[in-house]
């Protein structure tokens, strides 16, 4: 059952058609609800038409045996006293219920007409009583060999010789029973029919909406065993949610060739930059290993510094791309940039601070890197000073970092945060560092919920600004 519920068509077709079978149930039961009680309410006006037609022979003070009752098969009647005794019936009736009495012909208490059973002769221009109300039963009755079932109706009449007498007149179901059954027959064939075809048509209007669907599929399967990052599943001409999966499908698969496309940059770039001190490194060594005499101990021990803080910077980075969290610590930002400038050694220039008490929250060790990264920037750019700020913008703590160097080209300023990236002049200088220092200032802030962007300082050198969540904003 559930591998044959496995697609969306099958249950769709399956909820569409039970839905409409159950509509169609409910209609159907409603329909015949509505004409049974119409047809029923057609007999119950018949029957209290005849037996009103017979009361008012009655209360005419008209005998039993002169009576004008109507043809036993359109309208079997029965006339029966206060004590519940038959005195007049329908010709040709042989048996019925639900009525009054079961008997079909008068007894011998019914009194012939101008005899004594009569009762007492009324006054002149004396006449009797017909009750308003009348009372239905559903009862049958079997008229000249033919048995129906009928409503009867029963009219109460007080006459002044006859005393209290009822009046029960049947109306003929037979025209109800007929509607009905040709209606329900009728349903029993058309339901099913409709509901084939419900089921057909919602069977295959939604295999032509799910094509496309089947298409994505078969192409995210070619891609996923190719590993061809570069193709695109078909997107197609409508506006629907399937068009809307497919452009989105396609934009992740962007993203996707795009993050690998940066892994393997970063591969690339991470091992040519291991490459160089490693190679250097190596070299010193075998020739130490050779001619101790000419062992570059200081060289060595500043290659094998800065792998250390290559390895360092590319672990940071490895853990931001796996989303790594900063903590909930609060840092106040002023006490934290004296406390770091204080450990700072052989800066090449003197750094200045205009600093301002505000708190964040977040990652002291990881804002450490960041200030440290911007700093050493500025010290390899600046001419004669270095300039630390912190100060508050609305809800915005904001660390800038400016030199009085040459400044960042304006179409320089978003290139330079991308990884492995040194302008040319950096590219110069044994202490240019790795390219990475900036990428990962830039994500540190990204992770705090903030931004960093280069700009121009007004001493035309450049200038860094870090801009941080208050512990108000990064509480919400």
């Amino acid at each position: 059952m559930r591998r044959l519920l496995g697609s969306v068509r099958a249950r769709a077709t399956l909820g569409a058609s039970l839905v409409v079978a159950l509509a169609l149930v409910v209609a159907g039961a409603a329909v015949l609800f509505s004409l049974r009680a119409n047809l029923t309410g057609q007999a119950d006006g018949r029957a209290d038409a005849a037996a009103r037609e017979v009361a008012s022979q009655l209360a005419a003070n008209r005998p039993y045996g002169d009576l004008d009752l109507p043809d036993g098969d359109e309208a079997p009647v029965q006339v029966v006293d206060e004590d519940g005794r038959l005195v007049a019936a329908s010709e040709d009736l042989e048996r019925i219920s639900g009525t009054g009495t079961d008997a079909v012909r008068p007894g011998s208490a019914a009194r012939p007409a101008g005899g004594e059973g009569d009762g007492e002769k009324p006054e002149p221009g004396e006449t009797g009583e017909i009750d308003d109300e009348a009372e239905y039963t559903d009862g049958s009755a079997t008229v000249d060999g033919e048995s129906a079932d009928y409503r009867f109706a029963a009219v109460e009449v007080s006459t002044p010789a006859k005393g209290d007498l009822t009046v029960y007149a049947g109306g003929s179901l037979a025209d109800e029973q007929s509607a009905v059954s040709t209606a329900l027959t009728s349903m029993l064939i058309g339901f099913p029919l409709l509901l084939g075809v419900v089921g057909g048509v919602t069977w295959l209007v939604t295999r032509r909406a799910l094509r496309p669907v089947a298409a994505i599929t078969a192409e995210m399967s070619a891609i996923t065993a190719s590993e061809d990052l570069a193709r695109r599943v078909p997107e197609p001409d409508t506006h629907d949610e399937i068009a809307r999966l497919a452009r989105t499908t396609n934009e992740t698969l962007t993203a996707l060739q795009n993050s690998v496309e940066r892994q393997r940059r970063f591969v690339a770039d991470a091992s040519h930059e291991l490459r160089s001190p490693i190679a250097s490194l190596r070299t010193q060594l075998e020739v130490g290993a050779a001619h101790p005499e000419l062992l570059d101990l200081d060289g060595a021990v500043e290659d094998t510094v800065r792998l250390q803080e290559l390895a360092a910077d590319l672990l940071l980075l490895a853990r931001l791309d796996a989303g790594e969290k900063p903590g909930g610590a609060r840092v106040d930002l002023a006490a934290f940039v004296r406390e770091e400038l204080s450990q700072r050694a052989r800066d090449r220039v003197d750094v200045y601070t205009d600093l301002r008490s505000v708190e964040v929250v977040g990652s002291r060790h990881q804002l450490a890197r960041v200030l440290g990264n911007l700093v050493n920037n500025a010290q390899r750019h600046a001419r004669s000073r270095v300039t630390v700020t912190t100060r508050t913008d609305g809800m915005w703590a904001v660390l800038t970092v400016s030199d009085d160097g040459s400044g960042v080209p304006p179409d320089e300023r978003e290139r330079i945060f991308e990884r492995f990236v040194r302008l040319d002049d950096a590219r110069t200088r044994d202490e240019g560092g790795a390219g990475l220092g900036l990428a990962i200032a830039r994500d540190v802030a990204a992770r705090h919920g903030g931004t960093l962007v280069a700009g121009e300082a007004p001493s035309g050198g450049a200038l860094f600004e870090l801009r941080l969540p208050g512990p108000q904003t990064s509480a919400k």
